[in-house]
Protein backbone atom coordinates (compact mmCIF):
# COMPACT_ATOMS: atom_id res chain seq x y z
CA UNK A 1 0.00 0.00 0.00
CA UNK A 2 1.66 3.52 -0.53
CA UNK A 3 -0.14 6.99 -0.78
CA UNK A 4 1.47 9.93 -2.35
CA UNK A 5 -0.47 13.26 -1.53
CA UNK A 6 0.60 16.97 -2.87
CA UNK A 7 0.49 19.67 -0.64
CA UNK A 8 -0.20 22.08 -3.68
CA UNK A 9 1.30 25.62 -2.61
CA UNK A 10 1.85 28.43 -5.23
CA UNK A 11 5.40 28.91 -4.36
CA UNK A 12 6.96 25.36 -3.70
CA UNK A 13 4.46 22.40 -3.85
CA UNK A 14 5.57 18.88 -2.48
CA UNK A 15 4.51 15.63 -1.86
CA UNK A 16 3.83 13.36 1.41
CA UNK A 17 4.37 9.95 0.74
CA UNK A 18 3.16 7.17 3.07
CA UNK A 19 4.11 3.38 2.48
CA UNK A 20 5.36 0.94 4.23
CA UNK A 21 9.67 0.28 4.10
CA UNK A 22 10.02 3.86 3.42
CA UNK A 23 12.19 4.98 5.53
CA UNK A 24 14.58 3.06 3.38
CA UNK A 25 13.45 5.44 0.48
CA UNK A 26 14.62 9.18 2.17
CA UNK A 27 17.76 9.17 -0.11
CA UNK A 28 16.11 7.75 -3.41
CA UNK A 29 13.12 10.23 -2.53
CA UNK A 30 14.95 13.68 -2.80
CA UNK A 31 17.03 12.47 -5.87
CA UNK A 32 14.86 10.42 -7.69
CA UNK A 33 13.27 13.76 -10.17
CA UNK A 34 14.65 15.45 -13.35
CA UNK A 35 15.96 17.96 -10.62
CA UNK A 36 16.55 16.78 -7.48
CA UNK A 37 14.98 17.77 -4.72
CA UNK A 38 18.22 17.87 -2.98
CA UNK A 39 21.78 17.72 -5.42
CA UNK A 40 24.14 14.58 -4.38
CA UNK A 41 27.00 15.28 -2.62
CA UNK A 42 25.20 17.99 -0.41
CA UNK A 43 25.54 18.41 3.35
CA UNK A 44 22.39 17.28 5.37
CA UNK A 45 22.15 16.79 8.95
CA UNK A 46 19.90 13.82 10.78
CA UNK A 47 18.46 15.44 13.64
CA UNK A 48 16.56 13.26 16.12
CA UNK A 49 16.34 11.93 19.82
CA UNK A 50 18.06 8.95 21.42
CA UNK A 51 15.19 6.76 21.59
CA UNK A 52 14.61 7.19 17.86
CA UNK A 53 17.94 7.49 16.36
CA UNK A 54 18.68 3.84 18.10
CA UNK A 55 15.89 2.19 16.72
CA UNK A 56 15.94 3.56 13.12
CA UNK A 57 19.43 6.28 12.59
CA UNK A 58 20.96 3.51 10.75
CA UNK A 59 18.76 2.96 7.92
CA UNK A 60 18.02 6.71 7.63
CA UNK A 61 21.41 6.90 7.22
CA UNK A 62 22.40 4.24 5.19
CA UNK A 63 19.06 5.24 3.30
CA UNK A 64 21.13 8.96 2.71
CA UNK A 65 24.83 7.76 2.24
CA UNK A 66 23.38 5.15 -0.63
CA UNK A 67 22.17 8.43 -2.31
CA UNK A 68 25.59 10.26 -2.37
CA UNK A 69 24.90 12.98 -0.11
CA UNK A 70 27.60 13.77 3.19
CA UNK A 71 25.38 12.68 6.67
CA UNK A 72 26.06 13.92 10.10
CA UNK A 73 23.86 13.97 13.15
CA UNK A 74 23.00 15.51 15.92
CA UNK A 75 20.65 13.88 19.05
CA UNK A 76 18.52 16.07 21.01
CA UNK A 77 16.32 15.36 24.22
CA UNK A 78 12.93 13.78 23.85
CA UNK A 79 10.07 15.67 25.28
CA UNK A 80 7.82 18.70 24.56
CA UNK A 81 9.60 20.81 27.78
CA UNK A 82 13.33 20.50 25.43
CA UNK A 83 11.16 21.94 22.68
CA UNK A 84 13.20 25.33 23.24
CA UNK A 85 15.55 27.65 21.97
CA UNK A 86 18.55 26.44 24.11
CA UNK A 87 17.60 22.91 22.57
CA UNK A 88 17.83 25.03 19.28
CA UNK A 89 20.98 26.55 20.01
CA UNK A 90 22.61 22.75 19.69
CA UNK A 91 21.33 22.05 16.34
CA UNK A 92 22.68 25.35 15.39
CA UNK A 93 26.08 24.60 16.38
CA UNK A 94 25.86 20.92 14.70
CA UNK A 95 24.82 22.88 11.88
CA UNK A 96 27.83 25.49 12.45
CA UNK A 97 30.48 22.56 13.35
CA UNK A 98 29.47 20.61 9.98
CA UNK A 99 29.69 23.84 7.35
CA UNK A 100 25.82 23.77 6.38
CA UNK A 101 25.66 25.58 3.37
CA UNK A 102 22.36 27.30 1.29
CA UNK A 103 22.41 23.78 -0.33
CA UNK A 104 22.49 21.83 2.94
CA UNK A 105 19.37 19.95 4.09
CA UNK A 106 17.89 19.05 7.82
CA UNK A 107 16.48 15.99 7.88
CA UNK A 108 13.90 15.57 11.18
CA UNK A 109 13.81 11.92 12.48
CA UNK A 110 11.67 11.44 14.82
CA UNK A 111 8.14 13.15 16.73
CA UNK A 112 6.30 16.49 16.49
CA UNK A 113 8.90 17.85 18.76
CA UNK A 114 12.15 17.08 16.93
CA UNK A 115 10.44 17.76 13.47
CA UNK A 116 8.92 21.58 14.86
CA UNK A 117 12.76 22.55 16.31
CA UNK A 118 14.41 21.16 13.16
CA UNK A 119 12.15 22.98 11.03
CA UNK A 120 12.79 26.07 12.50
CA UNK A 121 16.31 25.56 12.59
CA UNK A 122 16.10 25.21 9.03
CA UNK A 123 14.42 27.61 8.37
CA UNK A 124 16.47 30.45 10.04
CA UNK A 125 19.98 29.05 9.68
CA UNK A 126 21.76 31.03 6.74
CA UNK A 127 18.31 32.10 6.41
CA UNK A 128 16.09 29.27 5.06
CA UNK A 129 17.71 26.13 4.28
CA UNK A 130 15.67 23.00 3.06
CA UNK A 131 13.95 20.71 5.84
CA UNK A 132 13.06 16.98 5.00
CA UNK A 133 9.99 15.62 7.38
CA UNK A 134 10.79 11.87 8.56
CA UNK A 135 7.48 11.54 11.29
CA UNK A 136 8.09 8.49 13.54
CA UNK A 137 4.96 9.38 16.01
CA UNK A 138 1.22 9.48 14.86
CA UNK A 139 0.50 12.77 15.76
CA UNK A 140 3.34 13.92 13.56
CA UNK A 141 2.25 11.20 10.64
CA UNK A 142 -1.30 13.11 10.77
CA UNK A 143 -0.24 16.99 11.64
CA UNK A 144 3.02 18.31 12.69
CA UNK A 145 5.05 17.07 9.97
CA UNK A 146 2.69 18.88 7.29
CA UNK A 147 1.91 22.58 6.63
CA UNK A 148 5.64 24.43 7.49
CA UNK A 149 4.49 25.37 10.68
CA UNK A 150 7.38 25.60 13.32
CA UNK A 151 8.75 26.94 16.61
CA UNK A 152 9.95 26.29 19.89
CA UNK A 153 7.92 26.51 23.20
CA UNK A 154 8.19 29.84 25.73
CA UNK A 155 8.16 29.66 29.46
CA UNK A 156 5.03 31.74 28.83
CA UNK A 157 2.90 30.12 26.31
CA UNK A 158 3.20 26.71 23.69
CA UNK A 159 4.96 27.39 20.00
CA UNK A 160 4.63 31.19 20.85
CA UNK A 161 8.14 31.77 19.10
CA UNK A 162 8.07 30.22 15.34
CA UNK A 163 8.05 30.41 11.86
CA UNK A 164 6.48 28.93 8.16
CA UNK A 165 8.87 27.22 6.41
CA UNK A 166 7.66 23.97 4.32
CA UNK A 167 9.06 20.42 3.75
CA UNK A 168 10.85 19.61 1.09
CA UNK A 169 9.14 15.82 0.93
CA UNK A 170 7.29 14.18 3.81
CA UNK A 171 8.64 10.53 4.16
CA UNK A 172 5.79 8.43 6.31
CA UNK A 173 6.41 5.05 6.88
CA UNK A 174 3.71 3.27 8.95
CA UNK A 175 5.81 0.34 10.29
CA UNK A 176 7.55 2.63 12.52
CA UNK A 177 4.52 2.90 14.58
CA UNK A 178 4.88 -0.31 16.15
CA UNK A 179 7.83 0.91 18.29
CA UNK A 180 5.53 3.71 19.37
CA UNK A 181 4.40 3.84 23.08
CA UNK A 182 0.39 3.05 23.46
CA UNK A 183 -0.02 6.72 24.85
CA UNK A 184 1.46 8.34 22.48
CA UNK A 185 -0.25 6.19 19.52
CA UNK A 186 -3.29 7.68 21.31
CA UNK A 187 -1.87 11.00 21.62
CA UNK A 188 -2.15 10.78 17.47
CA UNK A 189 -5.59 9.41 17.29
CA UNK A 190 -6.58 12.79 18.63
CA UNK A 191 -5.82 14.66 15.87
CA UNK A 192 -7.02 12.19 13.61
CA UNK A 193 -10.40 12.49 15.41
CA UNK A 194 -9.94 16.41 14.81
CA UNK A 195 -9.66 15.82 11.38
CA UNK A 196 -13.32 13.45 11.35
CA UNK A 197 -15.23 16.51 13.55
CA UNK A 198 -13.80 19.83 11.11
CA UNK A 199 -13.45 18.32 8.08
CA UNK A 200 -14.04 14.55 7.00
CA UNK A 201 -17.30 12.52 7.84
CA UNK A 202 -15.96 9.38 5.94
CA UNK A 203 -13.13 9.22 8.42
CA UNK A 204 -15.04 9.79 11.07
CA UNK A 205 -17.36 7.27 10.68
CA UNK A 206 -14.78 4.81 9.49
CA UNK A 207 -13.60 5.74 13.23
CA UNK A 208 -16.71 5.08 14.49
CA UNK A 209 -17.33 1.45 13.04
CA UNK A 210 -13.92 0.48 14.15
CA UNK A 211 -14.34 -2.14 17.43
CA UNK A 212 -10.86 -0.59 19.26
CA UNK A 213 -8.79 2.49 18.46
CA UNK A 214 -7.04 2.90 21.97
CA UNK A 215 -4.02 0.16 20.71
CA UNK A 216 -2.36 -0.16 17.40
CA UNK A 217 -2.57 -3.83 17.73
CA UNK A 218 -6.04 -3.40 17.55
CA UNK A 219 -6.65 -1.26 13.91
CA UNK A 220 -6.24 -3.55 10.69
CA UNK A 221 -3.14 -2.26 8.13
CA UNK A 222 -6.05 -1.60 6.30
CA UNK A 223 -7.44 0.81 8.69
CA UNK A 224 -3.89 2.40 9.65
CA UNK A 225 -3.57 3.19 5.94
CA UNK A 226 -6.67 4.88 5.80
CA UNK A 227 -5.98 7.08 8.93
CA UNK A 228 -2.80 8.38 7.75
CA UNK A 229 -3.81 9.28 4.13
CA UNK A 230 -7.23 10.79 4.64
CA UNK A 231 -5.66 12.63 8.07
CA UNK A 232 -2.75 13.95 5.93
CA UNK A 233 -5.24 14.73 2.95
CA UNK A 234 -7.19 16.94 5.05
CA UNK A 235 -4.46 18.38 6.29
CA UNK A 236 -3.09 18.83 2.57
CA UNK A 237 -6.14 20.39 1.46
CA UNK A 238 -6.75 23.22 3.94
CA UNK A 239 -3.16 24.41 3.92
CA UNK A 240 -3.19 24.40 0.11
CA UNK A 241 -6.14 26.93 0.68
CA UNK A 242 -4.25 28.80 3.44
CA UNK A 243 -0.66 28.41 3.80
CA UNK A 244 -0.06 31.00 6.64
CA UNK A 245 -3.44 30.85 8.77
CA UNK A 246 -4.77 34.08 7.42
CA UNK A 247 -8.33 32.34 7.57
CA UNK A 248 -9.62 28.44 6.91
CA UNK A 249 -6.52 26.72 8.63
CA UNK A 250 -7.49 28.49 11.78
CA UNK A 251 -9.67 25.71 11.77
CA UNK A 252 -7.01 23.12 12.13
CA UNK A 253 -6.63 24.55 16.14
CA UNK A 254 -9.87 22.63 17.09
CA UNK A 255 -9.44 21.93 20.68
CA UNK A 256 -5.99 23.36 20.97
CA UNK A 257 -7.20 26.78 22.45
CA UNK A 258 -7.98 25.02 26.02
CA UNK A 259 -5.76 22.29 25.19
CA UNK A 260 -2.62 24.21 24.81
CA UNK A 261 -3.57 26.07 28.09
CA UNK A 262 -4.42 22.89 29.98
CA UNK A 263 -0.40 21.24 28.40
CA UNK A 264 1.08 24.50 29.16
CA UNK A 265 -0.15 24.84 32.74
CA UNK A 266 0.84 20.63 33.61
CA UNK A 267 4.20 21.62 32.24
CA UNK A 268 4.05 19.10 29.66
CA UNK A 269 4.94 16.51 31.80
CA UNK A 270 1.84 15.09 32.71
CA UNK A 271 -0.93 16.01 30.17
CA UNK A 272 0.65 15.57 26.71
CA UNK A 273 -0.24 17.11 23.37
CA UNK A 274 -2.97 14.39 22.19
CA UNK A 275 -4.22 14.11 25.54
CA UNK A 276 -4.35 18.15 25.88
CA UNK A 277 -6.60 18.40 22.60
CA UNK A 278 -8.74 15.52 23.69
CA UNK A 279 -9.78 17.33 26.36
CA UNK A 280 -10.09 20.80 24.61
CA UNK A 281 -12.37 19.13 21.92
CA UNK A 282 -14.56 17.77 24.28
CA UNK A 283 -14.46 21.73 26.12
CA UNK A 284 -15.05 22.98 22.50
CA UNK A 285 -17.69 20.43 21.49
CA UNK A 286 -19.80 21.41 24.66
CA UNK A 287 -19.11 25.21 24.32
CA UNK A 288 -20.84 24.99 20.68
CA UNK A 289 -23.72 22.77 21.99
CA UNK A 290 -23.80 25.51 24.45
CA UNK A 291 -24.40 28.58 21.47
CA UNK A 292 -26.68 26.29 20.04
CA UNK A 293 -24.38 25.79 17.38
CA UNK A 294 -24.09 21.73 17.73
CA UNK A 295 -26.18 19.34 18.43
CA UNK A 296 -26.25 17.46 22.00
CA UNK A 297 -26.08 14.01 19.67
CA UNK A 298 -23.29 15.16 17.23
CA UNK A 299 -21.10 16.37 20.72
CA UNK A 300 -22.04 12.60 22.27
CA UNK A 301 -20.75 10.86 19.20
CA UNK A 302 -17.59 12.99 19.62
CA UNK A 303 -17.07 12.28 23.53
CA UNK A 304 -17.96 8.03 22.76
CA UNK A 305 -15.14 8.58 20.00
CA UNK A 306 -12.62 10.14 22.28
CA UNK A 307 -13.55 7.76 24.78
CA UNK A 308 -13.32 4.35 22.81
CA UNK A 309 -9.43 6.06 22.39
CA UNK A 310 -8.94 6.12 26.14
CA UNK A 311 -7.99 9.72 25.73
CA UNK A 312 -8.62 12.02 29.13
CA UNK A 313 -12.06 13.78 28.89
CA UNK A 314 -11.88 16.14 31.84
CA UNK A 315 -9.61 18.89 33.14
CA UNK A 316 -7.18 17.86 35.83
CA UNK A 317 -8.48 18.04 39.10
CA UNK A 318 -5.31 20.13 40.35
CA UNK A 319 -5.45 22.98 37.78
CA UNK A 320 -7.42 26.14 38.85
CA UNK A 321 -9.74 26.92 36.31
CA UNK A 322 -8.83 31.07 36.79
CA UNK A 323 -5.13 30.19 35.72
CA UNK A 324 -6.86 28.08 32.63
CA UNK A 325 -8.43 31.01 31.83
CA UNK A 326 -5.45 33.37 32.43
CA UNK A 327 -3.33 31.15 30.44
CA UNK A 328 -5.59 31.68 27.48
CA UNK A 329 -5.01 35.46 27.23
CA UNK A 330 -1.66 34.24 25.87
CA UNK A 331 -2.52 32.16 23.16
CA UNK A 332 -1.05 33.10 19.82
CA UNK A 333 -4.90 32.83 18.21
CA UNK A 334 -5.66 35.94 20.61
CA UNK A 335 -6.91 38.91 18.23
CA UNK A 336 -7.61 42.34 19.53
CA UNK A 337 -7.81 40.65 23.08
CA UNK A 338 -10.56 38.19 22.24
CA UNK A 339 -9.47 34.15 22.81
CA UNK A 340 -10.70 32.76 19.37
CA UNK A 341 -12.10 29.39 19.17
CA UNK A 342 -12.50 26.71 16.87
CA UNK A 343 -16.24 25.83 16.89
CA UNK A 344 -18.02 22.29 15.73
CA UNK A 345 -21.02 23.38 13.48
CA UNK A 346 -21.74 19.42 11.99
CA UNK A 347 -19.74 16.50 12.01
CA UNK A 348 -17.83 17.81 9.35
CA UNK A 349 -17.98 21.34 9.51
CA UNK A 350 -16.29 23.99 12.06
CA UNK A 351 -15.63 27.66 12.00
CA UNK A 352 -13.70 30.31 14.20
CA UNK A 353 -15.20 32.77 16.74
CA UNK A 354 -14.39 35.41 19.21
CA UNK A 355 -17.40 35.81 20.19
CA UNK A 356 -17.70 33.18 23.45
CA UNK A 357 -18.45 34.90 26.86
CA UNK A 358 -15.83 34.19 29.57
CA UNK A 359 -18.49 33.60 31.94
CA UNK A 360 -19.55 30.51 29.53
CA UNK A 361 -16.15 29.07 29.23
CA UNK A 362 -15.80 29.31 32.80
CA UNK A 363 -19.03 26.80 33.52
CA UNK A 364 -18.15 24.81 30.76
CA UNK A 365 -14.48 24.00 32.69
CA UNK A 366 -16.06 23.72 35.78
CA UNK A 367 -18.15 20.78 34.10
CA UNK A 368 -15.31 19.07 32.90
CA UNK A 369 -13.77 19.37 36.74
CA UNK A 370 -16.40 17.19 38.82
Amino acid sequence: MKSVISVDLPQQAYNVVIAPQSLDQIGAGLTAHEQPLLKPGQKVLLVSNPAIFKHYGERAIASLTQASFEVSHCILPAGERYKTLKSVQKLYDAALEQRLERGSAIVALGGGVIGDMSGFAAATWLRGIAVVQVPTSLLAMVDAAIGGKTGVNHPQGKNLIGAFHQPRLVIIDPQVLKTLPTQEFRAGMAEVIKYGVIWDTDLFEQLEAAPRLDQLRHVSDELLQTILTRSCQAKAEVVAQDEKEGGLRAILNYGHTIGHAVESLTGYRHVNHGEAVAIGMVAAGQIAVELGWWTQAACDRQLALIQKTCLPTQIPADLAIADILAALKTDKKVKDGQICFVLPTGIGTAKVTDQVEASLIRSVLADLQR
